[in-house]
């Protein structure tokens, strides 16, 4: 009898056993179904937001384009006026240099021979240069001849090829068979400039024999010395013009003691 309820018993707990495995077996099915079913409902929202977000990329990458080649065709030319500004800002700083030098050298001559004088100058009324003559009954002052010189003469040498360049001698190069002042690029070659040995000298003196180049390709430093005249106390100082071959009408610089 006790066998027989023992038995039972088992039974009723493998009975039981079997029954709660079918339903967690059902339950496990009907989470894997609907497991699947989300599953299925994710990757169909996947590849809709999929095909949302290639269709916006396209038509943002259309639009990006236009916008990039249009940025392009803008800024390029004012990426090239800033290097050319760049470049017209470092050789005018290279102007004054040699402006400051000049100056410096026209004083030690004051003191040691008083009466100033420009490097290239035997003295303070000779030209350096095919300078322009002072016409007194016109221009009674050096400042005066150097003001009609750059409004006449020097507003018409825009350029490099100009003729009107050969009034100029450079600034660091005392000959045309200098090859170091040409392998330095201190003179431009396709200019008409011409040379003084002296002033050159003079210059390079001044530099610790170290010339400057132009940044621009056909640019070099050029110069010429309107002559001074007069004795006593009526004498007047000469005239220093400074310039950048490439465009000596727009980068130069004057000096009058």
């Amino acid at each position: 009898m006790r066998r027989k309820w023992i038995s039972k018993q088992k039974s009723i707990k493998v009975g039981t056993v079997i029954a709660e495995r079918g339903q967690i077996s059902k339950n496990c099915f009907e989470t894997t179904l609907k497991g699947d079913n989300v599953m299925k409902q994710t990757i169909r929202t996947i590849i809709r937001n999929f095909k949302s977000i290639k269709g916006n990329s396209l038509a943002e990458f259309a639009t990006t384009t236009a916008l990039m080649a249009t940025l392009a065709a803008t800024a390029a030319p004012q990426f090239g006026s800033v290097g050319e500004g760049a470049k017209e800002k470092k050789t005018m700083n290279n102007i004054d240099k040699i402006v400051q030098a000049a100056n410096n050298y026209y004083n030690q001559k004051l003191d040691e021979e008083g009466r100033g004088r420009f490097p290239g100058q035997v003295k303070y009324d000779e030209p350096v240069g095919s300078a322009p003559d002072i016409d007194l009954d016109e221009d009674p002052t050096v400042a005066e001849g150097l003001a009609t010189f750059v409004d006449v003469e020097l507003s018409a040498l825009d350029d490099f090829e100009d003729t009107g360049l050969n009034q100029f001698v450079y600034v660091f190069a005392n000959a045309d068979t200098n090859t170091f002042a040409v392998e330095s690029d201190w003179v431009s070659l396709e200019t008409d400039v011409d040379y003084n040995y002296d002033g050159a000298n003079d210059f390079m003196d001044l530099f610790g024999n170290n010339g400057m180049s132009s940044p621009f390709q056909d640019g070099a430093y050029i110069y010429l010395v309107i002559p001074g005249f007069g004795s006593g106390t009526d004498a007047q100082s000469p005239a220093l013009v400074v310039a950048d071959a490439e465009n000596p009408t727009q980068l130069h610089k004057t000096l009058v003691p």
